[in-house]
């Protein structure tokens, strides 16, 4: 039997009620919606969040609607599956998240004094250990991207105190690491190395770079993306033009395809 579909809604309560609405119909009525758990929806949830990671570093706002659109259902979906098996609700869900944020703002709901934002972050690790967290760094997902996971590590321990105030001596660290690195695999070098040391220095380079990053405010996660998606285009123009000149590009060698790189560049691509 064909269902009526709820009319569009003009305000934020309205509209969330009738997410809900398709929700509970979807579940009931859709095989492929009846069908899902919590697990199969989980990759499905992840490749949501990177559409919309890619969504913001474009700008396209248009398609960062359209995805967060999708990540609130997927929470809702989820909240559904949970109230199937009496484990809690969507209800439950939102009051808890509000219940967090009421605690973690004592300087907003309390009588807690702060000076900055960094003064915020410490209340926050400093509120979470007091909840019962048994570390500082129990909140960052094992699952996360290694670059991701290293900025996050060194914001959360920064919450407590534990980093460098000047940022000239995060630097130090980097040509510290940098210097080690070099000495010990230099490319000229013709002994064969060892990988499993070289791997764990070249680590140590990464993370030292990450923390400068953030203690001039770069986020290294989306600046590593940026430079992906540059040079995406830069090649995608060097593919381009090689096929019009009617050439291979393994025919080509490196001084021929840097004349199309540097267009790529010239056009600002």
């Amino acid at each position: 039997m064909a269902h009526q579909a709820p009319a569009y809604q003009p305000t934020p309560t309205l509209a969330f009620q009738r997410l809900l609405e398709v929700m509970n119909t979807l579940r009931l009525e859709c095989p492929w919606d009846r069908k899902q758990t919590m697990e199969s929806l989980r990759h499905l949830t992840i490749e949501e969040m990177y559409e919309l990671a890619d969504a913001i570093l474009d700008k396209d706002m248009d398609e960062i609607k359209k995805e967060l659109g999708d990540l609130i259902m997927h929470l809702v979906f989820y909240a559904k599956i949970a109230e199937e098996q009496q484990a809690f609700d969507i209800t439950d869900v939102l009051n808890a998240v509000c219940d967090k944020l009421i605690s973690r703002h004592p300087h907003i709901y309390g009588s807690t004094q702060v000076k900055d934002d960094e003064d915020v972050k410490a209340n926050w690790e400093q509120i979470k250990l007091q909840e019962g967290n048994k570390s500082v760094l129990s909140g960052v997902p094992k699952s996360l991207p290694a670059l991701v996971k290293a900025y996050r590590i060194q914001d959360k321990v920064r919450g407590v105190g534990f980093d460098w105030d000047d940022k000239t001596e995060v630097w130090k660290k980097v040509e510290e690491e940098l210097k080690e690195f070099k000495e010990a695999y230099n490319i000229h070098h013709k002994d064969e190395i060892d990988i499993e040391k070289a791997e764990e220095e070249f680590g140590d380079l990464l993370f030292a770079l990450t923390n400068y990053a953030r203690h001039i405010g770069i986020n290294p996660e989306n600046a590593l993306e940026k430079t992906n998606k540059k040079f995406i285009r830069r090649f995608s123009h060097l593919e381009k033009r090689a096929q019009q000149m009617q050439k291979d590009l393994k025919d080509m060698n490196l001084e021929e395809m840097d004349v199309y790189w540097n267009e790529a560049k010239s056009l600002g691509l």
